[in-house]
């Protein structure tokens, strides 16, 4: 079962589009977010910060698999897209095709168009779009030592837990 927040573009031009707005501010950011993690939640949170809603563009398995190789995504476009849309941050999210989401920014026109720091200024995609019509672009800083490939990287490797509970003294024994 999928979330109700989960739309089609269609729907999130009907409900989001610059007619339907009455003077709310909508936000737009993309990823993939395979493993969503610390560093996620926040930029989320910043994001709607700058407006009054969110929507989240989600990249499709297809797309995730040729922008990061096989073997990825860990997690189903769907149960990605429903993890996000339950976060009460998030107002809308859409899943896309494409390696990018031109589309959908061209499509929705946001307020405010939102990405990592990660991104250069000059390759956040549909930064043209979004100034050309009025709205601005926001780079917000990454959360140092949040990455999904670091994540990946430390399950892959064994990493340790972080709970690893500590032993019994000799006093206690």
């Amino acid at each position: 079962m999928s979330h109700p927040s989960v739309l089609t573009l269609d729907e999130a031009i009907l409900r989001f589009g610059r007619e339907k707005r009455n003077g709310r501010r909508v936000v737009f950011t993309n990823g993939c977010f395979d493993v969503l993690h610390p560093g996620h939640i926040r930029t989320l949170e910043q994001a709607r910060d700058l407006g009054d809603a969110l929507i989240v563009g989600v990249n499709s398995d297809a797309s995730v698999r040729q922008l990061k190789g096989e073997g990825r995504p860990l997690i189903p476009q769907g149960e990605r897209a429903e993890i996000l849309a339950a976060l009460g941050c998030v107002d809308a999210v859409v899943i896309f095709d494409q390696p990018d989401p031109r589309e959908i920014v061209a499509a929705l026109l946001p307020d405010v168009l939102v990405k990592g720091g990660d991104w250069a200024d000059n390759k956040i995609i549909g930064r043209e779009e979004v100034e050309a019509a009025g709205g601005r672009v926001v780079s917000i800083p990454v959360v140092p030592g949040c990455s999904t490939t670091e994540i990946l990287r430390k399950i892959r490797e064994g990493a340790p837990s972080a709970a690893t509970p500590a032993q019994p003294s000799a006093a206690k024994r």
